[in-house]
C-alpha cells in the first residue's frame, strides 16, 4: 500500500479530486486489452496538462514509486498493465487538438486525441493523418508513439515514427524536454526516433507533433476471393515484385471472414477461403492503370470473385469489415487472443500453413486477419477458459509469435512486446543487443520507476522459480541486474 506522504504529495501535485484511491474504481485500469494479465494499481492519477503530469513524476521520484503511463487503455501486449503499488497516470484527460497548420501541414496533439480526430480536425483543410490502427476510433496518438502503431495503409504510408516530427517528454525525474523539431531532425542521436517505440518506458509523451498529407486525388478499393490463401499471397508478391506499392493490401481467412460479415456486413463472400481488400491511391491516372495491372494479377492466381466499390460509402463498408475483425471474432468464439508478429512476404504462405498446423495439434482453431503487404500478421486464436483452454491458447499464441522469428520476421510488428512476449526477446535479440537496450533505458531511466517491467525480460516476469533465489541466465550475463 502506498505510503500516505505519496498520496498527499500526488493530490497536491494534480488536485485531491484527481487521485483515484477508491478500491473499486482502481479496478477500470487494472489491465489494458490484454486482459488475461491483471494487476490492481496503487493509485491512479488525472492530471490534465504536461505541467501536473511533470509534477506526479516528480512525486513518484521523489519517494521512488514506480508508475505507469495509460492512454486509452486499447493496448494488446499488457504495456499499460499497472505496478502493485505503483501509480497509474492516466492521460484520458489529455485530449484537446492544440494546434493544426495547414501550410506547414502539420498538427500539435495532447496524447489522449484519438486516432481518427486527427483526422477529423485536418480535413477542413484538405488534408489527413495517414497511420490508421484498426482500434483508430479509440486508440490514442500517445498510444500510438508508444507503440510505433502502423495500420492497414503502413506498406505504402509507413509507421508512426514516419509522422512524428517531435514529441514533448516528461523523462523519469519530471524533467520536461523536446525530441525533434519542426522538420523531424535534431542535431546528435536521434532521440525522437529512440523515444518512439519504446513502450512508456522512456518518459510520458505530453504533445504530440505530427505530419499531415493532402488527402489523395484518387482512391480506388477491391475486394478479392481466392481458393486458397497461397494464392491470396501470391497476388501480394507478384503486385509488389511488378512494381506497384498500393496503400493498402490486407488479408482475411475463412474465419475472420466469417466473423467480420455477420457483425457488419461488409459484402464479403462467406464460404471464400480467402479475401483481399487491395486499395490504390495517387494522381487518377496512374491508380487506373495500376488498377489494372492488379485485376490481371488477381485472375492470374484464380480469383473466384472481383467486387470493386462503386463509391466512398461502399468503400468505407469494405473497411468496416476489416477492421471489425478483431472484435468482430467474439461471435465465433467465447475467447481469444489477438497475436502480432512479422515475417517476409514470400513467406506467408508458409507461416499461415505453420499456423494451421499448429492449431490442429494444439486442438484450437486459429483465425488469420493481416496487414499482407508488409507481412504484418495478426492472427487470433480462438479458446473457451470456461472449457479449460486458456493455458493452451497462451502457449499457442507465444509460439506463433516465436514462429515469426524462425521464419526471417520479428515478434511485434505494431502492438508491442508490453509484458506478453519481453521473456521471448531472447529468441529474437542476443546478450549485446539486450544489454545495449537496457543500458538506453538506464540513460534515460536509471532508477527503472518508469513502466517497470515491460519490453525487457527479467527475472521475476519470466519466472523465478519458488525456493532459494537463483539467478536468471540473463542476470548471468549481465544483460539485466536484480534491484
Amino acid at each position: 500500500m502506498l505510503d500516505v506522504a505519496v498520496r498527499e504529495a500526488l493530490a497536491a501535485a494534480v488536485g485531491a479530486q484527481n487521485v483515484i484511491s477508491d478500491p473499486v474504481k482502481l479496478r477500470s485500469y487494472e489491465c489494458d486489452g490484454l486482459t488475461g494479465i491483471r494487476q490492481i494499481p496503487g493509485l491512479v492519477v488525472l492530471p490534465h496538462d504536461t505541467d501536473e503530469v511533470a509534477a506526479a513524476v516528480r512525486v513518484c521520484h521523489e519517494h521512488r514509486v514506480p508508475f505507469v503511463a495509460r492512454g486509452a487503455g486499447t493496448g494488446l501486449s499488457g504495456g499499460a498493465m499497472p505496478v502493485a503499488d505503483g501509480v497509474v497516470i492516466s492521460l484520458q484527460r489529455l485530449r484537446r487538438v492544440l494546434e493544426v497548420d495547414p501550410l506547414d501541414r502539420r498538427a500539435v496533439l495532447q496524447p489522449g486525441v484519438t486516432n481518427i480526430d486527427i483526422t477529423k480536425a485536418a480535413a477542413p483543410y484538405g488534408l489527413y493523418y495517414a497511420p490508421d490502427p484498426s482500434s483508430q476510433q479509440v486508440c490514442t496518438i500517445g498510444g500510438n508513439v508508444a507503440e510505433n502503431s502502423g495500420g492497414a495503409h503502413c506498406l505504402k504510408y509507413g509507421f508512426t515514427t514516419n509522422h512524428v516530427l517531435s514529441v514533448t517528454v516528461v523523462l523519469a525525474d519530471g524533467e520536461v524536454v523536446t525530441l525533434g523539431g519542426d522538420t523531424g531532425e535534431q542535431l546528435g542521436p536521434d532521440l525522437r526516433g529512440v523515444f518512439i517505440g519504446s513502450e512508456g518506458t522512456l518518459g510520458i509523451a505530453c504533445e504530440v507533433t505530427v505530419r499531415l498529407l493532402r488527402v489523395p486525388e484518387t482512391v480506388r478499393t477491391l475486394l478479392a476471393d481466392f481458393p486458397s490463401v497461397t494464392a491470396a499471397g501470391e497476388v501480394v508478391s507478384d503486385i509488389v515484385a511488378a512494381g506497384i506499392v498500393p496503400a493498402a493490401v490486407e488479408m482475411m481467412d475463412n474465419l475472420a471472414i466469417q466473423a467480420a460479415e455477420k457483425a457488419v456486413g461488409a459484402g464479403y463472400t462467406l464460404t471464400t477461403p480467402a479475401a483481399l481488400v487491395v486499395e490504390l491511391d495517387g494522381p487518377a491516372a496512374e491508380c487506373a492503370a495500376q488498377f489494372e495491372q492488379v485485376k490481371e494479377i488477381c485472375d492470374r492466381h484464380g480469383c473466384t470473385r472481383l467486387h470493386i466499390a462503386g463509391d466512398t460509402a461502399e468503400r468505407a463498408r469494405i473497411w468496416m469489415g476489416r477492421k471489425a475483425a478483431f472484435a468482430a471474432v467474439g461471435r465465433i468464439s467465447p475467447d481469444y487472443i489477438v497475436q502480432d508478429g512479422v515475417v517476409p512476404r514470400t513467406r506467408l504462405a508458409e507461416v499461415l500453413g505453420r499456423i494451421e498446423e499448429m492449431g490442429q495439434e494444439a486442438g484450437l482453431r486459429v483465425a488469420n486477419v493481416f496487414h499482407a503487404g508488409d507481412g504484418n500478421l495478426h492472427p487470433l486464436v480462438l479458446f473457451d477458459d470456461d472449457a479449460g483452454e486458456l493455458e493452451r491458447a497462451e502457449q499457442l499464441s507465444k509460439d506463433i509469435a516465436e514462429l515469426c522469428v524462425e521464419l526471417g520476421g520479428s515478434l511485434s510488428g505494431e502492438h508491442g512486446i508490453g509484458t506478453d512476449k519481453a521473456c521471448s526477446m531472447p529468441r529474437m535479440f542476443g546478450i549485446d543487443d539486450l544489454s545495449t537496450m537496457d543500458r538506453v533505458r538506464s540513460a534515460f531511466d536509471p532508477d527503472r520507476l518508469c513502466n517497470p517491467g515491460k519490453l525487457l525480460p527479467t527475472p521475476r516476469l519470466c519466472g523465478e522459480r519458488p525456493g532459494r533465489y537463483r539467478p536468471h541466465p540473463l542476470e548471468e550475463a549481465g544483460v539485466i541486474e536484480r534491484l
